[in-house]
C-alpha cells in the first residue's frame, strides 16, 4: 500500500477506525508507566478526532491502526495534538513516519509550520521532535492558541508529572 509522502501505509483514518484509536493511545503509554509517570486516563474520543483537521493512521500487520497522529490548525499553523504509537510497535519508525506525513500534509496545505506541546525531558518526546527540526518555544514566542493549549495542560496537571513545553518546526514550501 502506498502512503503519504512515500511513508508506507500512513494514510488518513477512516471514520470507522476513530473509536479504536483510544486503545492505541492507551497502549502507547506503557513507556511512561515504566518511567514512573502516571498520565491522566483521558483519551481522544471518536467525536474529538472527527473535529480534527486530519487524523492520520499507520496500520499494523493486520491492517488495524497501531499508530495515529491527530492534527488541528492553531493560529494558522498545523498543530500536532496527539501522536501515539502502540508500545508493542515502538522503535519501528512508525512515529517518524507519522510525523513525516503530518509535515507533508501541512506543507501541501501551505501552512508555515507545525507546532506541538510535549514533555520537555522525556526521550521519546521533545528530544525526538528536536531531531526532526522542532525548536523549543519560549513563553514570549507562544501564539494565543499555544498559550491556551499550555494553560489547559497546566490545569490538567500535566506539568506536575514532568515539565512541558511548546515546540515549532518552520516549513519551507516545496
Amino acid at each position: 500500500m502506498s502512503g503519504i509522502d512515500g511513508v508506507a501505509a500512513v494514510r488518513p483514518a477512516a471514520d470507522e477506525e476513530l473509536a479504536g484509536l483510544a486503545e492505541v493511545e492507551k497502549a502507547s503509554e506503557a513507556p511512561f508507566a515504566e518511567a514512573g509517570m502516571v498520565l491522566p486516563a483521558e483519551y481522544m474520543s471518536a467525536d474529538a478526532l472527527r473535529k480534527c483537521a486530519i487524523v492520520l493512521v499507520a496500520p499494523g500487520p493486520t491492517g488495524t491502526p497501531v499508530g495515529f497522529a491527530a492534527v488541528d490548525v492553531v493560529d494558522g499553523a498545523a498543530h500536532l495534538s496527539q501522536l501515539s504509537v502502540d508500545a508493542a510497535y515502538a522503535r519501528q519508525g512508525i512515529g517518524r513516519g507519522l510525523l513525516a506525513a503530518v509535515i507533508g500534509w501541512a506543507r501541501r496545505g501551505g501552512l508555515p509550520a507545525v507546532t506541538l506541546t510535549t514533555f520537555r525531558d522525556v526521550p521519546w518526546n521533545a528530544p525526538f521532535y528536536r531531531r526532526y527540526g522542532f525548536v523549543d518555544l519560549d513563553e514570549a514566542d507562544l501564539t494565543p492558541g499555544l498559550r491556551e493549549a499550555r494553560a489547559h495542560e497546566i490545569a490538567d496537571g500535566l506539568d506536575e508529572i514532568a515539565p512541558r513545553l511548546a515546540m515549532r518546526r518552520p516549513l519551507r514550501a516545496s
